[in-house]
């Protein structure tokens, strides 16, 4: 269930892997894929893999010998894929797969280094080179020649950096029409993959670390490292680094900023780029390197690829990295407890304890079985004593791989207000908890079930994106796996081995632990902030009598030991119906069948006639117009349902362990349900969760903790990232009707228990039924989980005319509007905008077909621009914006840049787009064409994905099943001069029928806030000093006296970043006249870019750029008429017409089911 896997997730997050990904401007955290989520993590870790079986040399003419190690691979059972690993002459080791239905190719480099191979004195150093190797190869020199191809291709890229890996992936259409020209073998045409493999294997043989990049990327680093100083999950995991043992690298800072990576190194003389390159060098082998590829060629046709683009990679035989002989926490750093102050209004306890390494332990995996136990939610559990007490809402429980030879095993507990203050109460359940478990011999039975599940998941596991799988596996490879288990990989669990669980156990001991408590308000007497991230924290032994406390309940026995604490019982949720009817089809159905359509509810069914696993998805809405009439309506829905899911939980937590999970919220159109998952018992959830809706008893107590809960989430809002709130006032100012976060937080306060209890009532005494049935579900059970609505819930028929109209507001031509809001977290130094233009009626099929293929062909452009060439920030993101009934161009930007000067950026970038445009060649232009043609068309990959597009259409109302089908239908006629039109009059800066709506989110803190109280001398003689040390790095002698004559006159406290530049090349014209100009001109270019840091670090505001400032392709942004800030918004939206409503592209007859049933 969601709550569970975000639950998990973070916990998670805090934990080791903090890993970047490089994705058209985000960066997330690495999780690794897992089959329990909401109890145990899985994570796949970078280790060099033994010796492997069943080799067979072939000999090739062309190439030295490749051997193939195996193709018997452990595959799902619905799984056509064939796999071939081989091992290249220079010990690559790569995995091929061919899918002969696939239409996305991947591959997916794993190199087995990462952050833990950082210098010491420049941390951040394998990420960094991470992004270097993006930026062009001596084959193919030009810095975005690998993504422009991608993109050409239907394509995109993307890579991150962990502890001990980092992971290159890409993918790419498997045909769009277009020749591949000369990239194929011998010169002959191939498909995209070819193409992309040959860029892609450049990255390791010959990348340029060009240094006319350095600056620039070195900024994203730092961008995305800013990005992330207000985000918890990365401020608490780098305080448990920052804190752990130094002599281990899991201490270090692992994404770097300009400090670790520019500043810093610059003042000591270091040659930056020189340093980056010997990384490269040094660590960079092919025998650290897992490569799979997967595509529609046949396995021969891969490996010859393989062998002729991958062969050239060096081999420097470098061994395994490990460090065997140090852990991260040692005995010292044992029984302390942390407390942390966290940004966001979150309070949590986190059990830490040092674990054994279980990479060689694939076929037991001991840690699933306590993770099972201690994780576990139903009667008995640790949570729900805890939960019945009044003191936490959630807990996780799971297995941290750090690197080869340490790990550790994190109990995360989400605590309530009682719960804090009882903490310590808390952690003695839980070492009473462990005790029973270590007092109790194994359970085969346990191990059995949590086995046999696991069995289940694999058989029928589906397809994933194929980017999604290759850099997956590259990582598992890294695993000492055998060979034919790289898929099935930990994922199932092949042996019982009691000893071995006795032994894992051992690890949870009451003299081998830590504490990290997170709260705002608890103790409230931080005394120390860590280092990179800010995070205020204090750290305190565990006093003796709670440690005494600790050790008596890890003592406990079945005479002393809480009666609530039991095991499991055993689950009456595992399916025993798996089998799937297969009917052959010549084609699969494109829509869900409308079985019945009345006054009560409207069914749509579709029995799988795709995927044949034997699961399905129930989505249903009960559309009552009460729900969000008003924001206190709205508020008092979402407590409605957190108070059913908070009931459900240790009945629920059965189901979801066997496959089987529910949704329940809160929305504009009503309630929302889903039940997902094996379909044998899915109707018996149901009805249990109906039954709880209608006999809901809303206590006081669980009132107390619920409400709570939502008003953190609500004040929490406000400190998400900016780019992630934008959105939602583009969206509200663009709605007829709907409201935003302080709108509901300002009716939050008053309600009581007694108001939830009389209103609920009156969503379900009227409302109509929609309901999407999908999946290994027959029409009569259909049917009959309408029919246990209406009989559960018994509702009045809502009449047609009280639906809500969905309707969007219509921006006038010629508009342009500016709405400001205040960040509500003081200490985000970044901005962001969405920059809006309307288009107009999302149905216009000729109109959407112009506004995607727009957004297809800045994509790429735009990014390299903006983001990469102007340095504007590291969240950069160009394309359609899709309403509820009307359509736009959308830019979005976060960056510590003034939104009045991104606007402009983005107004020059548009008006260096409409002549790209108008030069684009035809060529060119039909292959965006072509490319955005096989994105449309691509294929469903599971059946979540068709179910979700099929109920994307119930709920937009348009009933649009073949959208995609009637968006290639209609890019086809599409010429270039249609485009052109198209953006000259809806989207160019000087168009007169141009409609924006600019939304912009400021930040509270300026420079000055960070730097702190500087004097202007202080300030001058720390630039000063900086600019000597940058000199210095660029072998220019420095005299510090002479330099700092240079600065006499220059206003440095007034951000003249001209005067500084002017005394800077006075002073290289003068101690270094011998100088090329070429070379002081790129110095100069340089100390441009340190500026654009040092300044802000000094507290001195930097003025918005001149033209001159600019990227000099760029033309000047051209100039515009004055804006109208939008102050009130009721008034705003009064003066606006709606659009009309949204309607069904069809008569809902054409949907009705009229064969007999499958």
């Amino acid at each position: 269930m969601l709550g569970r896997g975000v639950a998990a997730a973070t916990w998670y997050a805090r934990s080791v892997l903090l890993a970047s990904f490089f994705l058209r401007g985000q960066a997330i955290l690495k999780l690794p894929n897992n089959n329990n989520l909401t109890r145990k993590i899985n994570n796949p870790r970078p280790t060099i893999i033994g010796s492997c079986p069943l080799t067979l040399h072939l000999s090739f003419s062309t190439m030295a010998s490749i051997e193939r190690v195996t193709e018997n691979l452990e595959a799902p059972e619905l799984d056509n894929r064939s796999y071939r690993v081989i091992r290249l002459p220079n010990k690559l080791e790569a995995l091929l797969v061919h899918d002969p239905d696939t239409d996305k190719a991947s591959a997916s480099v794993n190199v087995n280094v990462g952050s833990f191979s950082d210098p010491d004195d420049m941390p951040g150093t394998a990420h960094a080179v991470e992004h270097f190797l993006f930026m062009g190869t001596e084959k193919y020199p030009k810095e975005n020649a690998y993504s422009q191809y991608l993109t050409a291709h239907s394509g995109h890229s993307n890579a991150y950096t962990a502890s001990t890996e980092t992971n290159y992936f890409f993918e790419v259409g498997t045909s769009d029409g277009t020749e591949a020209g000369n990239d194929g073998v011998n010169g002959t045409t191939t498909s995209p993959l070819y193409g992309a493999l040959d860029r892609f294997a450049q990255f390791f043989i010959r990348p340029l670390f060009l240094s006319s990049t350095l600056d620039r990327e070195l900024k994203a680093v730092d961008s995305e490292n800013k990005k992330n100083l207000q985000s918890d999950n990365w401020r608490l995991a780098q305080l448990s680094k920052s804190l752990s043992n130094p002599a281990h690298p899991y201490h270090q800072f692992s994404t770097g900023n300009l400090e670790s990576l520019r500043d810093e190194p610059r003042k000591r003389g270091v040659d930056i780029r020189e340093e980056f390159v010997k990384f490269h060098s040094e660590h960079y082998s092919a025998n650290r390197m897992k490569l799979v590829v997967l595509g529609q060629e046949s396995l021969d046709q891969l490996e010859s690829w393989v062998g002729e683009l991958f062969s050239g990679v060096q081999n420097k035989d470098l061994p395994e990295k490990r460090w065997d002989g140090v852990q991260p926490y040692s005995e010292k750093e044992a029984l302390f407890e942390v407390f942390a102050k966290p940004v966001m209004d979150s309070r949590s306890l986190d059990i830490m304890f040092p674990f054994q390494d279980e990479e060689n332990m694939y076929e037991t995996q001991p840690s699933r079985y306590i993770s099972h136990l201690i994780g576990h939610e139903g009667p008995g559990s640790i949570l729900a004593y805890i939960k019945a007490k009044g003191w936490a809402n959630g807990l996780s429980a799971g297995p941290i791989s750090i690197c080869p030879g340490s790990a550790h095993f994190v109990i995360s507990i989400r605590l309530t207000e009682d719960g804090l203050s009882e903490y310590q109460e808390v952690v003695k359940v839980i070492f009473e908890y462990i005790s029973l478990i270590k007092e109790t011999p194994p359970q085969k039975w346990i191990v059995d079930e949590v086995k046999g599940m696991a069995e289940v998941d694999f058989r029928f596991q589906e397809k994933s994106p194929a980017s999604s799988f290759t850099s997956r596996i590259s990582s598992v490879m890294q695993q000492p796996l055998p060979r034919e288990w790289l898929i099935s990989g930990t994922q199932l669990i092949r042996k019982f081995d009691s000893e071995a669980i006795s032994k894992a156990l051992a690890f949870l001991r009451t003299n081998n632990y830590r504490l990290t408590i997170v709260s705002q308000t608890f103790p409230g007497d931080w005394d120390q902030k860590e280092r990179w991230y800010g995070t205020d924290y204090k750290t305190q032994r565990i006093s003796a009598d709670f440690e005494a406390a600790v050790r008596k309940a890890g003592e406990s026995t079945t005479a002393n030991r809480l009666k609530d604490l039991h095991l499991p019982h055993k689950n009456e949720f595992i399916p025993t119906k798996l089998t799937v009817e297969k009917k052959e089809v010549s084609e699969p159905l494109k829509n869900p069948k409308l079985i019945r359509n009345d006054d009560i509810a409207r069914t749509w069914w579709k029995k799988d006639d795709r995927f044949w696993v034997p699961k399905g998805n129930v989505f249903m809405t009960l559309r009552a117009p009460l729900v969000s009439a008003t924001p206190a309506n709205s508020v008092k829905s979402k407590l409605y349902c957190e108070l059913v899911k908070d009931a459900l939980v240790e009945y629920s937590y059965d189901a979801e362990i066997a496959g089987l999970e529910y949704g329940l919220g809160s929305y504009s159109r009503g309630i929302d349900i889903d039940v997902s998952g094996y379909s044998d018992k899915m109707s018996v959830l149901l009805e249990k969760v109906l039954v709880s809706m209608r006999d809901l008893k809303v206590e006081p107590d669980r009132f107390k903790i619920v409400k709570e809960r939502v008003l953190r989430a609500y004040r929490n809002w406000d400190f998400q990232q900016p780019y992630r709130q934008v959105g939602d006032f583009t969206g509200w100012l663009g709605r007829e009707k709907g409201w935003i976060n302080e709108q509901y937080l300002a009716e939050l306060a008053p309600l009581q228990a007694e108001d939830i209890s009389s209103f609920y009532p009156q969503i379900l005494r009227q409302f109509h039924i929609e309901i999407l049935a999908h999946g290994n579900i027959y029409k009569e059970d259909a049917l009959r989980m309408t029919q246990l609505v209406e009989s559960v819930l018994k509702p009045r028929v809502l009449p047609h005319l009280q639906w809500q109209v969905r309707r969007d507001l219509i921006l006038l031509e010629g508009s342009d509007f500016t709405y400001r809001r205040t960040l509500a977290d003081p200490a985000n130094v970044n901005h962001c905008i969405e920059y809006y233009i309307f288009v107009g009626d999302v149905a216009d099929r000729v109109l959407r077909a112009k506004l995607i293929l727009l957004a297809q062909m800045t994509d790429e452009i735009g990014f390299d621009q903006l983001r990469t060439k102007e340095q504007l920030g590291y969240i950069v993101f160009t394309g359609a914006r899709m309403g509820a009934t009307t359509m736009g161009y959308h830019v979005i930007i976060q960056s510590e840049r003034r939104t009045e000067y991104l606007e402009e950026r983005i107004n020059a970038f548009l008006v260096y787009f409409a002549k790209s445009l108008d030069e684009m060649t035809q060529e060119d232009f039909e292959r965006h064409k072509m490319s955005l043609t096989a994105k449309r068309l691509e294929k469903l990959k599971n059946l979540d994905q068709e179910s979700g597009r099929f109920w994307s259409q119930i709920c937009s109302e348009y009933f649009d099943y073949l959208q995609y089908e009637e968006d290639v239908a209609h890019l086809a006629p599409l010429n270039k001069s249609d485009v052109i039109e198209f953006f000259k009059h809806y989207i160019h800066p000087t168009s007169p029928a141009r409609a924006k709506l600019s939304v912009q989110m400021i930040s509270q803190a300026t420079p000055k806030d960070l730097a702190g109280d500087i004097s202007n001398q202080e300030q001058k003689s720390i630039l000063v000093g900086t600019i000597g040390k940058f000199l210095t790095s660029v072998g220019i002698a420095v005299d510090l006296e002479k330099l700092t004559s240079q600065f006499e006159t220059v206003d440095i406290a007034g951000g003249d970043q001209i005067g500084i530049l002017q005394a800077i090349s006075s002073y290289i014209s003068v101690e270094d006249a011998q100088r090329p100009p070429n070379q002081s001109s790129e110095i100069i270019e340089q100390a441009k870019d340190l500026l654009g840091t040092a300044l802000p670090g000094l507290g001195i505001e930097v003025p918005v750029a001149s033209d001159a400032d600019g990227p000099s392709e760029l033309p000047k942004a051209p100039s515009m008429k004055a804006t109208t800030l939008i102050g009130n918004v009721y008034l705003f939206k009064a003066a606006l017409p709606a659009s009309g409503g949204a309607k069904s592209v069809k008569d809902l007859s054409a949907f009705e089911e009229s064969e007999p049933k499958l």
